[in-house]
């Protein structure tokens, strides 16, 4: 099966991100429970932000080149706003066949290697 660099950056970004959620939520743990300082949410508050944005560039640029419905494409956008939405859109996603690459009638984008 071939992976695009996209789709395998897509797949990095969705990791990422659920990471970036748990370092934020144990960084709001701390903040307002255990030592009520933010020192955690400074450092991963940012840190999940860029990841988020990440992840929503790479969202994009998966839904251009798959064949998601504007529905679908909505919901891999609006997957990144819960804690760890990324990581069961991604699931599924590949679960009902919706990113994969290489399959008939979707071509990789000009330019783009496959991957694996």
């Amino acid at each position: 099966m071939r992976t695009s660099l996209t789709t395998r950056w897509f797949r990095i970004a969705v990791v990422a991100e659920a990471i970036s959620w748990t370092g934020l939520l144990i960084g709001m743990l701390f903040k307002y429970l255990v030592v009520h300082t933010a020192i955690g949410v400074h450092i991963f508050g940012p840190i999940h932000g860029v990841l988020f944005l990440a992840y929503s560039v790479l969202a994009v640029r998966v839904w251009r080149r798959q064949p998601w419905t504007k529905r679908i494409g909505v919901i891999a956008l609006l997957a990144g706003i819960p804690p760890y939405g990324t990581v069961v859109f991604e699931r599924w996603a590949s679960r009902t066949g919706r990113l994969s690459e290489g399959a008939p009638g979707v071509p990789l984008a000009a330019g783009e290697p496959a991957v694996g």
